[in-house]
Protein backbone atom coordinates (compact mmCIF):
# COMPACT_ATOMS: atom_id res chain seq x y z
CA UNK A 1 0.00 0.00 0.00
CA UNK A 2 1.31 3.44 -0.95
CA UNK A 3 1.95 5.75 1.70
CA UNK A 4 -0.09 9.09 1.73
CA UNK A 5 0.43 12.77 1.35
CA UNK A 6 -0.84 14.82 4.15
CA UNK A 7 -2.00 17.95 3.23
CA UNK A 8 -1.57 19.97 7.22
CA UNK A 9 -4.34 22.54 7.33
CA UNK A 10 -3.09 25.36 9.73
CA UNK A 11 -5.54 27.58 9.36
CA UNK A 12 -8.57 28.18 6.85
CA UNK A 13 -9.79 30.40 4.75
CA UNK A 14 -13.18 33.56 5.24
CA UNK A 15 -16.01 31.51 6.37
CA UNK A 16 -18.09 32.62 3.64
CA UNK A 17 -15.49 31.75 0.82
CA UNK A 18 -15.47 28.28 1.76
CA UNK A 19 -19.07 28.44 1.19
CA UNK A 20 -18.65 29.11 -1.95
CA UNK A 21 -14.69 28.05 -3.48
CA UNK A 22 -13.97 25.24 -0.55
CA UNK A 23 -11.06 25.09 1.77
CA UNK A 24 -7.34 25.33 1.37
CA UNK A 25 -7.13 22.09 1.80
CA UNK A 26 -9.51 22.13 -1.00
CA UNK A 27 -7.48 24.33 -3.27
CA UNK A 28 -4.59 22.35 -2.86
CA UNK A 29 -6.01 18.71 -3.22
CA UNK A 30 -7.18 19.80 -6.73
CA UNK A 31 -3.81 21.71 -7.68
CA UNK A 32 -1.48 18.78 -6.76
CA UNK A 33 -3.99 17.08 -9.99
CA UNK A 34 -2.48 13.74 -8.52
CA UNK A 35 -5.29 11.12 -8.97
CA UNK A 36 -2.82 8.53 -8.18
CA UNK A 37 -1.87 9.61 -4.60
CA UNK A 38 -3.17 8.55 -1.51
CA UNK A 39 -4.64 12.44 0.07
CA UNK A 40 -5.49 12.95 3.48
CA UNK A 41 -6.14 15.77 5.65
CA UNK A 42 -5.28 16.89 9.11
CA UNK A 43 -6.00 20.08 11.26
CA UNK A 44 -2.78 20.99 13.16
CA UNK A 45 -4.73 22.81 15.71
CA UNK A 46 -6.48 19.77 16.79
CA UNK A 47 -4.79 16.52 17.73
CA UNK A 48 -1.86 14.41 17.00
CA UNK A 49 -0.31 14.44 13.74
CA UNK A 50 1.05 10.75 11.92
CA UNK A 51 4.14 10.04 12.48
CA UNK A 52 6.60 11.23 8.79
CA UNK A 53 7.74 8.15 8.08
CA UNK A 54 4.07 6.84 7.58
CA UNK A 55 3.76 9.25 5.21
CA UNK A 56 5.08 10.24 1.38
CA UNK A 57 5.13 13.86 1.64
CA UNK A 58 3.03 16.83 3.46
CA UNK A 59 1.90 20.07 2.11
CA UNK A 60 1.09 23.35 4.95
CA UNK A 61 -1.09 25.70 4.33
CA UNK A 62 -1.31 29.04 4.53
CA UNK A 63 -3.45 30.37 8.21
CA UNK A 64 -4.53 33.66 9.42
CA UNK A 65 -2.43 32.97 12.36
CA UNK A 66 1.14 34.55 12.81
CA UNK A 67 3.73 31.98 13.24
CA UNK A 68 5.37 34.69 15.35
CA UNK A 69 2.88 34.32 18.20
CA UNK A 70 4.14 31.05 18.58
CA UNK A 71 0.62 29.95 19.60
CA UNK A 72 1.31 25.84 21.39
CA UNK A 73 -0.36 24.15 18.27
CA UNK A 74 2.20 25.83 15.74
CA UNK A 75 5.37 25.54 18.09
CA UNK A 76 4.08 21.69 18.29
CA UNK A 77 3.50 21.62 14.71
CA UNK A 78 6.88 23.21 13.69
CA UNK A 79 8.43 20.35 16.11
CA UNK A 80 6.44 18.07 13.86
CA UNK A 81 8.09 19.30 10.86
CA UNK A 82 11.96 19.58 11.82
CA UNK A 83 11.31 16.04 12.49
CA UNK A 84 9.89 15.48 8.94
CA UNK A 85 12.71 17.08 7.61
CA UNK A 86 15.44 15.41 9.00
CA UNK A 87 13.40 11.99 8.40
CA UNK A 88 13.88 13.36 4.34
CA UNK A 89 9.84 13.63 4.11
CA UNK A 90 8.77 15.75 0.90
CA UNK A 91 7.77 18.56 2.42
CA UNK A 92 5.84 21.48 0.77
CA UNK A 93 5.44 24.85 3.11
CA UNK A 94 2.89 27.85 1.63
CA UNK A 95 3.14 31.32 3.28
CA UNK A 96 2.06 30.39 7.03
CA UNK A 97 3.56 26.53 5.87
CA UNK A 98 6.53 28.41 3.97
CA UNK A 99 7.20 30.73 7.47
CA UNK A 100 6.50 27.93 9.87
CA UNK A 101 8.90 25.55 7.68
CA UNK A 102 11.74 28.07 8.26
CA UNK A 103 10.97 28.65 11.95
CA UNK A 104 11.38 24.91 12.71
CA UNK A 105 14.75 24.93 11.15
CA UNK A 106 16.03 28.03 12.91
CA UNK A 107 15.31 30.87 10.72
CA UNK A 108 13.65 33.94 11.86
CA UNK A 109 10.13 34.71 10.87
CA UNK A 110 8.58 37.84 11.82
CA UNK A 111 6.16 41.27 10.44
CA UNK A 112 7.24 42.57 7.34
CA UNK A 113 8.31 46.32 7.86
CA UNK A 114 6.68 47.11 4.36
CA UNK A 115 3.19 46.09 5.85
CA UNK A 116 0.73 43.55 3.81
CA UNK A 117 1.28 42.44 0.49
CA UNK A 118 -1.44 41.43 -1.74
CA UNK A 119 -2.46 40.75 -5.36
CA UNK A 120 -1.32 39.62 -8.22
CA UNK A 121 2.87 40.33 -8.19
CA UNK A 122 5.82 39.00 -10.18
CA UNK A 123 8.16 36.89 -8.75
CA UNK A 124 11.52 36.00 -10.16
CA UNK A 125 13.21 32.87 -9.87
CA UNK A 126 16.97 32.73 -8.47
CA UNK A 127 20.04 31.49 -9.95
CA UNK A 128 19.97 28.66 -7.52
CA UNK A 129 16.70 27.54 -9.06
CA UNK A 130 17.95 26.65 -12.61
CA UNK A 131 17.99 22.88 -11.52
CA UNK A 132 15.27 22.35 -9.18
CA UNK A 133 12.97 19.80 -9.31
CA UNK A 134 9.98 21.83 -7.94
CA UNK A 135 10.11 25.42 -9.34
CA UNK A 136 13.30 24.59 -11.89
CA UNK A 137 11.50 24.59 -14.82
CA UNK A 138 8.62 27.44 -14.17
CA UNK A 139 9.64 30.86 -16.04
CA UNK A 140 12.37 33.33 -14.85
CA UNK A 141 9.90 35.58 -14.10
CA UNK A 142 6.50 34.28 -13.45
CA UNK A 143 2.57 36.36 -11.73
CA UNK A 144 1.80 34.81 -8.32
CA UNK A 145 -0.80 35.45 -5.89
CA UNK A 146 0.31 36.56 -2.30
CA UNK A 147 -1.33 37.95 0.93
CA UNK A 148 0.72 38.15 4.09
CA UNK A 149 2.21 40.73 6.70
CA UNK A 150 4.78 38.30 7.76
CA UNK A 151 7.69 36.89 6.14
CA UNK A 152 10.70 35.17 6.51
CA UNK A 153 13.19 37.64 8.18
CA UNK A 154 16.22 34.68 7.68
CA UNK A 155 16.40 31.45 5.97
CA UNK A 156 17.27 28.51 8.17
CA UNK A 157 21.22 27.70 7.87
CA UNK A 158 21.87 25.98 4.93
CA UNK A 159 18.45 26.95 3.00
CA UNK A 160 18.88 28.02 -0.72
CA UNK A 161 16.46 30.84 -2.01
CA UNK A 162 15.07 30.00 -5.03
CA UNK A 163 12.68 32.84 -6.01
CA UNK A 164 12.03 36.98 -4.65
CA UNK A 165 10.68 39.52 -5.73
CA UNK A 166 11.34 43.56 -4.52
CA UNK A 167 9.53 43.20 -1.60
CA UNK A 168 10.21 39.88 -0.77
CA UNK A 169 12.85 38.25 -0.76
CA UNK A 170 12.64 35.25 0.27
CA UNK A 171 9.56 34.29 -2.25
CA UNK A 172 10.53 30.43 -1.94
CA UNK A 173 13.54 28.35 -0.72
CA UNK A 174 14.53 24.85 -0.20
CA UNK A 175 16.54 23.35 2.40
CA UNK A 176 17.73 19.82 2.20
CA UNK A 177 17.14 18.14 -0.49
CA UNK A 178 13.45 17.54 -0.54
CA UNK A 179 11.98 20.47 2.09
CA UNK A 180 10.14 23.73 -0.17
CA UNK A 181 8.92 26.57 0.96
CA UNK A 182 6.81 29.15 -1.08
CA UNK A 183 5.51 32.59 0.28
CA UNK A 184 3.11 32.66 -2.52
CA UNK A 185 -0.05 31.10 -2.97
CA UNK A 186 0.24 28.25 -6.15
CA UNK A 187 -3.37 26.92 -4.55
CA UNK A 188 -5.11 30.54 -5.03
CA UNK A 189 -7.16 31.08 -8.29
CA UNK A 190 -7.74 34.54 -9.37
CA UNK A 191 -11.46 34.59 -7.92
CA UNK A 192 -10.08 33.53 -4.47
CA UNK A 193 -7.52 36.49 -4.40
CA UNK A 194 -10.58 38.94 -5.76
CA UNK A 195 -12.22 37.76 -3.22
CA UNK A 196 -9.38 38.31 -0.58
CA UNK A 197 -8.86 41.65 -1.62
CA UNK A 198 -12.39 42.54 -1.18
CA UNK A 199 -12.65 41.15 1.91
CA UNK A 200 -9.79 42.82 3.49
CA UNK A 201 -10.83 46.30 1.36
CA UNK A 202 -11.74 48.48 4.56
CA UNK A 203 -7.81 47.70 6.20
CA UNK A 204 -6.30 47.95 3.06
CA UNK A 205 -7.65 51.45 2.43
CA UNK A 206 -6.73 52.22 5.99
CA UNK A 207 -3.27 51.85 5.05
CA UNK A 208 -2.94 53.25 2.06
CA UNK A 209 -3.61 50.97 -0.36
CA UNK A 210 -6.07 50.81 -3.42
CA UNK A 211 -8.96 47.75 -3.30
CA UNK A 212 -9.74 48.25 -6.43
CA UNK A 213 -7.11 48.54 -8.27
CA UNK A 214 -5.65 45.66 -6.48
CA UNK A 215 -8.62 43.71 -7.56
CA UNK A 216 -8.06 45.01 -11.00
CA UNK A 217 -4.66 43.82 -11.31
CA UNK A 218 -5.96 40.20 -10.13
CA UNK A 219 -5.07 37.18 -13.35
CA UNK A 220 -4.52 33.83 -13.22
CA UNK A 221 -1.65 32.58 -12.25
CA UNK A 222 -0.82 29.18 -14.06
CA UNK A 223 3.17 29.15 -13.95
CA UNK A 224 2.82 29.27 -10.24
CA UNK A 225 0.19 27.01 -9.97
CA UNK A 226 2.79 24.21 -11.55
CA UNK A 227 4.68 24.08 -7.85
CA UNK A 228 1.95 21.82 -6.52
CA UNK A 229 1.63 19.65 -9.87
CA UNK A 230 5.93 19.69 -10.01
CA UNK A 231 5.39 18.80 -5.91
CA UNK A 232 3.31 15.69 -6.21
CA UNK A 233 5.17 14.11 -8.95
CA UNK A 234 8.37 15.07 -6.68
CA UNK A 235 6.87 12.98 -3.89
CA UNK A 236 5.62 9.98 -6.67
CA UNK A 237 9.12 9.44 -8.23
CA UNK A 238 10.37 9.04 -4.33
Amino acid sequence: MTSPLLILKAGATFPALAQTLGDFDDWIRAGLEAPGLDIRVADARRGALPPPQALAGVVITGSHAMVSDREPWSEAAAAWLRAAVHAGLPVLGICYGHQLLAHSLGGEVGYHPGGIEVGTVSVQLQPAAADDPVLGALPAVFPAQVVHRQSVHQLPAGAVRLAANAFEPNQAFRVGPAAWGVQFHPEFSAQAMRAYVERLGPELRNEGHDPAALAAGVVDTPAAARVLRHFARHVQAT
